[in-house]
């Protein structure tokens, strides 16, 4: 099993939510998160007032899959994201060693 973490840009989390469904992928953990990277934060206006802030906004997908689907979603991650533009973000590829559904005590893949 791979646990595949995105950081994508918020206007983005539909289509790749889309896409992750299209492949199969049965369920996913979104977080709002802030951080920066090459972009070095940004310059809003709020209220008239131009202020400077140096996080972004983003948000991080988290999805375990098993392994033999990792680099399918990795490859539809990239593509729905995609902007072309610099702060489009990063996707991370982990193993994990086990998971266990709470509910039924079903472990590892069909866990998932």
């Amino acid at each position: 099993m791979k646990l595949i973490i995105a950081i994508i840009k918020p206007f983005k989390l539909d289509e790749v939510r889309e896409a992750l469904t299209e492949i199969g992928v049965a369920g996913m953990t979104v977080t709002e998160v802030k951080g920066f990277g090459r972009q070095k934060g940004q310059t809003e206006i709020y209220r008239g007032a131009e202020y400077s802030t140096n996080m972004v906004p983003k948000i991080k997908i988290e999805v375990v899959c098993a392994a033999d689907l990792a680099a399918k979603v990795v490859e539809s991650i990239q593509a729905s994201a995609n902007t072309g533009a610099i702060g489009d973000g990063k996707i991370f590829v982990l193993d994990v060693g086990q998971a266990v559904r709470i509910r039924t005590g079903e472990t590892d893949e069909t866990a998932l």
